[in-house]
């Protein structure tokens, strides 16, 4: 099983992470509300074997300084396809090597516990800049960006909503959807995810620009 899956999850993984690692939007929020895992927290991250997949792999994810963000299991047998969204505790950018060694520990994990028999293919890779909105906490930390929630029954003759979130106001998701205050239980959400902006690729490419400049100098410091 592992050897099946350790070409396809390591080379899918750098691929993968190239494209999407310097896609992250800005965190409002700031690293700090992010910083440790909250196991009590109401989350979405994955369902049905997918579920019973990331509750073997977290802990040690975490471990290494890595929360789930997604799972995703579609297909069965040898066309199995795993694919696990991750980025760091502090809400920084995964980069290429950090996809690489959640790889390899998920693979290290699946081989022992064994939840897939036969082949599999695993794909691990950065949330990136149009991420989903999986946990509660998400709704605070990108306040103020573009969403599209999709709910689990219609409310009011509507099932979607865009609109900019306003963060959690008493446990409630807030968005302000066509001009009017939208207050959404997070059990009645199904799925949401963040919409790509011009501004949001503005602030990435800012906040990637500040990123470089403190590495340039903190290696000019070595020096």
């Amino acid at each position: 099983m592992a050897d099946d899956a350790q070409t396809t999850a390591q080379t899918t993984a750098k691929t993968t992470a190239q494209t999407a690692a310097d896609q992250t939007p800005p965190d409002h929020a700031g690293a700090d509300r992010a910083a440790a895992p909250a196991h009590g927290e109401p989350r979405k991250t994955a369902t049905g074997k997918a579920a019973e997949i990331e509750a073997l792999v977290e802990p040690t994810l975490e471990s290494m300084g890595y929360r789930v963000v997604r799972t995703i299991l579609t297909g069965d047998g040898d066309d199995a396809r795993l694919q696990v969204m991750v980025e760091p505790l502090d809400g920084s950018i995964v980069d290429v090597e950090g996809c690489a060694d959640c790889s390899q520990a998920i693979e290290a994990i699946l081989d022992v516990e064994d939840p897939l028999p036969g082949g599999y293919n695993l794909e691990v890779s950065s949330p990136g800049m149009d991420r989903p909105l999986t946990r509660l906490s998400d709704y605070d930390r990108f306040a103020g960006f573009l969403a599209r929630v999709e709910l689990v029954e219609p409310f009011e003759g509507r099932r979607r909503l865009k609109g900019e979130l306003l963060g959690v106001v008493d446990g409630e998701v807030s968005m302000a959807v066509d001009g009017m205050d939208w207050r959404i239980s997070f059990d009645e959400i199904d799925k949401a995810k963040l919409v790509l902006t011009d501004e949001m690729l503005k602030q990435a490419q800012q906040a990637a620009k500040q990123e470089e400049k403190q590495a340039k100098k903190a290696k000019r410091g070595k020096r």
